[in-house]
């Protein structure tokens, strides 16, 4: 039998809510490789819970800006550097530099999975000197890595094109979990379930805006930059009744929530071609749990709605649109049946078991 590879794999958020990077390193750890997922300690980090891989947070004195990124890099690659791996994977750009580095000087494969069109994000894409300095990045490294892959085919068209390179498709689907009709969520509570990171660009400033005139609860799962400015927003059209922010949920718990929702919420603003040819989880997360959604009509979800029709598509963010697609959900009982009975049918074909095996097929030809 041949040597265990080994293969670490780097992200910089703390590695509980990481659901992709879970389900990835799962994989690969059942398939045999000795995998390690390397993240960072936060303020509000619960303990970590048992994997078949191994995990290690770093501790950071910065947790945001410039400093913070110096200080992250640094720290992974000397960690790297006294680390033993056959393969390293980058996860987007703000780890790429240490994994190039430490890889390059132990003769290791070189592995990218961009989650996101890291120079074409909100945060990123309106500061010109921010994306200089990381096109710079992506331009330097990305075009030398042995194994490139992303989570939608219009941004693997985008790298591809743009690097010279393939780039493979492996999408953010959530773990097939068959369920009998006596399982199935029954839910008396109807309301509406946004999930994800409360940034710029999900049009959810919007989507509270047009929570005035919705007879339903919303709630959001998640944190991030915008957490404060959605709060106060909440408290000026007095609807701290309506608008419920759950904060950080643990995966299991959140799979449970969208389990109970009576609508997701799937809205993004063409703030850059990241935004514009995402897939996100929640996209697949409402449809494993049968829960019709509204969502955004860009090219990768139109392409997948059409073909499987689960979701009622907005062309954009204004409040009016949102409400009006929002309320023709919770009274065309006919429409949502027909959009749940096609979540089943979709769900069979885009799930986790289904992509792992592009995943563990990419991996054993890293490694001829």
């Amino acid at each position: 039998m041949g040597k265990v590879k080994r293969i670490i794999l780097t992200v910089t958020n703390d590695l509980t809510y990481d659901q992709r990077m879970q389900k990835i390193c799962r994989s690969l750890a059942k398939a045999g490789y000795g995998v390690e997922l390397i993240g960072r300690v936060r303020d509000f980090s619960v303990p970590l819970k048992e994997e078949p891989y191994r995990q290690k947070r770093l501790f950071c004195l910065f947790n945001k800006g410039k400093i913070f990124y110096i200080e992250y890099n640094l720290r992974l690659l000397l960690y790297l550097l006294f680390a033993k791996f056959d393969a390293v994977c980058a996860i987007d750009l703000d780890t790429i530099a240490p994994v190039y580095l430490a890889g390059k000087l132990k003769g290791a494969k070189l592995v990218y999975d961009a989650h996101e069109y890291f120079t074409e994000v909100p945060e990123v894409v309106n500061r010109p000197d921010v994306k200089k300095v990381w096109e710079w990045v992506e331009k330097t490294f990305v075009p030398k890595f042995n194994l490139v892959y992303t989570v939608s085919q219009g941004l693997a068209n985008l790298f591809s094109e743009k690097y010279k390179v393939p780039v493979e498709v492996i999408m953010n689907v959530p773990v097939s979990r068959q369920t009998t009709n006596e399982q199935l969520v029954t839910n008396n509570e109807r309301y509406i379930l946004y999930q994800g990171a409360l940034n710029e660009g999900r049009g959810l400033e919007f989507l509270i805006e047009a929570m005035q005139e919705i007879d339903c609860p919303l709630k959001l799962a998640g944190e991030g930059d915008l957490s404060g400015r959605l709060r106060q927003l909440t408290q000026e059209l007095s609807l701290e009744e309506k608008v419920v922010f759950l904060g950080y949920v643990e995966p299991a718990q959140l799979r449970e929530i969208t389990a109970g929702a009576t609508i997701g919420i799937n809205l993004l603003e063409n703030k850059g071609l990241s935004y514009y040819y995402s897939l996100s989880n929640k996209f697949f997360d409402y449809i494993h749990a049968r829960v019709p959604q509204v969502c955004i009509d860009f090219p990768e979800y139109r392409a997948l709605n059409e073909r499987y029709n689960v979701a009622l598509a907005v062309k954009d963010c204004q409040p009016n649109a949102i409400k009006a697609a929002i309320e023709r959900l919770l009274s065309d009982h006919t429409l949502y049946t027909l959009l749940q009975k096609n979540c089943d049918v979709c769900s069979v074909v885009l799930n986790w078991q289904e992509e792992e095996k592009k995943l563990l097929a990419l991996y054993e030809r890293l490694f001829r």
